[in-house]
């Protein structure tokens, strides 16, 4: 496999959290498309929403999001009220009081919001949808900003799920991501957390992140299984400083190797797994009898803009600046300028910049590379018969599964792919094998492993 490795991780591939992907997208799409999908959804078919808050109040040299920094309050109070507006916006464009199973705020650091603007917030979901019985409300936060007050509130409201960017404890890497967080400060806003009734605890790691090592990383997952999240997802660090600016002040010699990265990768995943963690897709990680670890026993695993999920539902909506959302006829994202976003919910739109129709084969090619990326097998002919189309459907792509097949990535008979257990970490190059949109295509990506 270490020549596969060699051959396929530097490859320019994207991570596969919707298809196609969004910079494939089409500008200057239609409001009134948007508008049209939104009246066609089925009242009895709950939805997800997902709110973007694109601020911190302090800056990590790694991130690729789109985020400002909360200097000051009155910039997030201004946007507080177009997202307001923009949920009104939205809830009036359905046929009615539609229900929600899933409601997840990310950024940014959603709790850079005050307590009471956050529960505002939540009341107006409320009230403008039906939130369904056991519905997870989610959060993501940043424990070296999260006040004791936030986390009443979180509790108050009735989230019942929340995350913390952990990323890596070694405080060498700490200080060149700029990201000071000691194992202490996290521990205390986990048993805050629980302390109010908010059980269901995500963390994230990275791996990749400068002057890392592999025992760096090992020993950072052995401190976090002893505090025992729900949930742990595994990144690679996508160093993109074309895209994200702030990534330039991480040096490119610092940076471990594609081979390193990969040994990263493996000596987390093994400790996660010692630690009693199922392994779930490329790079998530749960306790058996999470739901995420059901889903992916039973088939019924996704793939969305927050990563591996068991949420199941065909319509996700993206409020906030730069939010992506999904229906069942296409995908939207808002413009990413919070001042022009702003501007266009103040006039009325719905401030979407760019969005795509599912036409042609997208749906058979989508649901191909969601169970590539999820279950690390498929059956092409399958897929072909369910979405009616020939089983030759896949003849343009016989040549690359092939030759992935003889480097040991994959086997393939009759139809019939599953990836080697060597070459699940590249399931992102076999996903990219069915990508239509990504031949002849200028768009750089972060590299596969």
């Amino acid at each position: 496999m270490t020549s596969a490795l060699e051959k396929y991780a530097k490859s320019s591939v994207p991570r596969y959290t919707s298809y196609p992907t969004a910079p494939h997208f089409a500008a200057e799409f239609p409001e009134s498309v948007y508008r049209g999908w939104l009246a066609q959804l089925d009242l009895d078919e709950p939805i997800s929403l997902y709110l973007h808050v694109p601020f911190c109040k302090q800056m990590c040299w790694y991130c690729g999001c789109n985020m400002k920094l909360a200097a000051r309050y009155e910039p997030v109070a201004t946007y507080l009220q177009h997202l307001l507006d923009e949920i009104d916006l939205l809830a009036s464009a359905m046929p009615g009081r539609m229900p929600v199973g899933h409601v997840h705020f990310g950024g940014g650091t959603p709790t850079v919001l005050e307590p009471d603007d956050l529960a505002a917030v939540m009341a107006l979901v409320a009230d403008r949808f039906r939130l369904v019985d056991g519905a997870e409300l989610a959060i993501e936060s940043d424990p070296r900003t999260l006040t004791d007050e936030m986390v009443d509130k979180i509790g108050a409201i009735g989230f019942t799920r929340a995350s913390f960017g952990v990323q890596e404890f070694d405080p060498k890497v700490q200080a060149a991501i700029n990201r000071i967080q000691p194992p202490d400060m996290v521990k205390h806003a986990m048993d805050r957390f629980r302390a109010v009734g908010v059980n269901r605890l995500n963390f994230d790691l990275i791996y990749g992140l400068p002057y890392q090592t592999a025992a760096d990383l090992r020993r950072t997952v052995e401190q976090c299984v002893e505090m025992r999240p729900d949930r742990v997802a595994l990144f690679g660090y996508a160093h993109v400083p074309w895209v994200a600016k702030n990534q330039r002040m991480i040096p490119d010699e610092s940076l471990p190797q594609p081979a390193q990265r990969a040994e990263q990768a493996r000596a987390a995943a093994e400790a996660l797994v010692k630690g009693g963690y199922v392994r779930i897709g490329i790079d998530h990680f749960a306790r058996p009898g999470d739901s995420l670890a059901v889903a992916a026993q039973t088939g019924e695993l996704h793939r969305n803009f927050q990563g591996y999920t068991a949420d199941a539902s065909p319509t996700l909506i993206g409020i906030g600046a730069t939010s992506i959302g999904r229906t069942p006829s296409g995908y939207v994202q808002n413009i990413s300028e919070t001042g022009a976003w702003m501007r266009a919910v103040a006039a009325g739109k719905l401030p979407i910049a760019r969005g795509h129709a599912f036409k042609g084969q997208d749906d058979l090619r989508a649901h191909v590379i969601e169970r590539v990326m999820c279950d690390g097998k498929v059956d092409l002919n399958a897929a072909g018969r369910v979405f009616g189309v020939a089983e030759d459907w896949y003849d343009g792509e016989r040549e690359a599964i092939a030759e992935l097949q003889k480097d040991g990535v994959l086997t393939c008979s009759n139809g019939s792919l599953t990836l080697t257990p060597a070459g699940e970490p590249l399931a992102r190059v076999v996903a990219a094998v069915f990508d239509t949109y990504l031949r002849n295509s200028s768009v750089r990506h972060s590299i596969a492993v």
